[in-house]
């Protein structure tokens, strides 16, 4: 395994931060130290606070389409199958990956709230709406991009209701099983 360019670690390790410890603990300072660089690394490859945020857009997208095509599946030839990929999807993201994800929800809300953010967020985005979009079309979806936007936000609902909603503490993780259920669901419901 190769070791990260100073960019990607430097994101990696503000991602991992917000993780742990919300915006209020992502400081270069802070990821200067997390990352064991030395201090004013950080703020040389991303001089403001906004240019390090939107460095972990870019990072969380370019992760998160690594796991849609992290399977080796170049096509998902029906519905069972799509439903699977994103049952195990789903569950490498509420266990192993559930770091990362609330990262991804907290840095979204940011993005709701500074419109320096905004386009940056969004556009980071739209790489995984594609990508569903394409599998949808694939699977004979009408308005493919219109059945990914549904299918994307419900799989965000469920994520975030699962990692941070008001039951996240007490219930237990799914099992596959239970997922590849709901996902089925879900990839027929998107396909009306």
């Amino acid at each position: 395994m190769s070791t990260p360019d100073r960019r990607t670690l430097i994101a990696d390790t503000a991602i991992g931060l917000v993780a742990s410890a919300g915006l209020r603990g992502l400081t270069h300072r802070a990821v200067d130290a997390a990352a064991q660089l030395p201090s004013g690394s950080t703020s040389y490859y991303f001089r403001t606070r906004t240019a390090l945020i939107g460095a972990c857009y870019q990072r969380l997208a370019e992760l998160d389409l690594g796991d849609f095509h992290g399977d080796g599946q170049p096509s998902l030839p029906d519905r069972d199958a799509v439903a699977a990929a994103l049952a195990a999807l789903l569950h490498r993201w509420l266990t192993t990956g559930r770091a990362r994800q609330l990262a991804r929800f907290e840095l979204s809300l940011e993005a709701a709230r500074n419109p320096e953010l905004e386009s940056a967020f969004h556009r980071a985005g739209l790489g995984a709406r594609a990508r569903v979009a394409e599998v949808l079309g694939g699977l004979g979806a009408e308005r493919p991009e219109e059945s990914a936007e549904l299918l994307v936000g419900w799989t965000d609902g469920l994520l975030y209701d699962r990692l941070a909603g008001a039951l996240a503490r007490s219930r237990p993780a799914p099992d596959l099983a239970e997922l590849t259920v709901v996902t089925r669901r879900m990839v027929d419901a998107a396909l009306g």
